[in-house]
């Protein structure tokens, strides 16, 4: 999984009924686009983070970076 600054992640519930959460990589620990990555919840909540099977990263254009 390769992930740059201002992606995002959505990561999948797990059981029935739990909804998708979305976090927005706000830096690449890893090397060369690699986890772990330190990310920024909907809510605020920042935590640091090595994705697994269940996360998606939605790459997004340069302009649209931060």
């Amino acid at each position: 999984m390769h992930a740059s600054k201002g992606d995002r992640l959505v990561v999948h519930g797990r059981i029935v009924g739990q909804h998708d959460r979305t976090a927005e990589v706000i830096e690449v620990l890893g090397e060369n686009g690699e986890p772990p990555f330190r990310v920024r919840f909907e809510d605020g909540h920042e935590t640091v983070m090595s994705p697994g099977p269940d996360t998606v990263v939605r790459h997004f254009p340069d302009k649209d970076r931060r």
